[in-house]
């Protein structure tokens, strides 16, 4: 059994920063990418940013140049370095892997909020 354990989420002020960390541990075979998605109230869940294991990163519109996502292949852990972060960052933050078979993991979320 896979798990995906998020962690890092919080309260911040506009312009602030927050880490997200995602730690997977399980049997989990041949990872194609790890990522983060998010889900704002009353809107459906989007792609943050993902990374794959052959090292493409694709980022989202809304957060390139302001997020930064990386990976510690050796403790199969994934990271988002957020900064200047807005009122519209407010979401909960969900860590995903994607493997080669074709299966995908989730995790259940961390509470993003951005707001004086």
């Amino acid at each position: 059994q896979v798990q995906l354990v998020e962690s890092g989420g919080g309260l911040v002020q506009p312009g602030g920063s927050l880490r997200l960390s995602c730690a997977a541990s399980g049997s989990i075979l041949s990872i194609n990418r790890m990522g983060w998605y998010r889900q704002a109230p009353g809107k459906e869940r989007e792609l943050v940013a993902t990374r794959h294991e052959i090292g493409q990163i694709n980022y989202a519109d809304s957060v390139k140049g302001r997020f930064t996502i990386s990976r510690d292949n050796a403790k199969n852990t994934v990271y988002l370095q957020m900064n200047s972060l807005k009122p519209e960052d407010t979401a909960v933050y969900y860590c995903n892997i994607f493997t080669w078979n074709g299966i995908n993991y989730w995790g259940k979320g961390t509470l993003v909020t951005v707001s004086s």
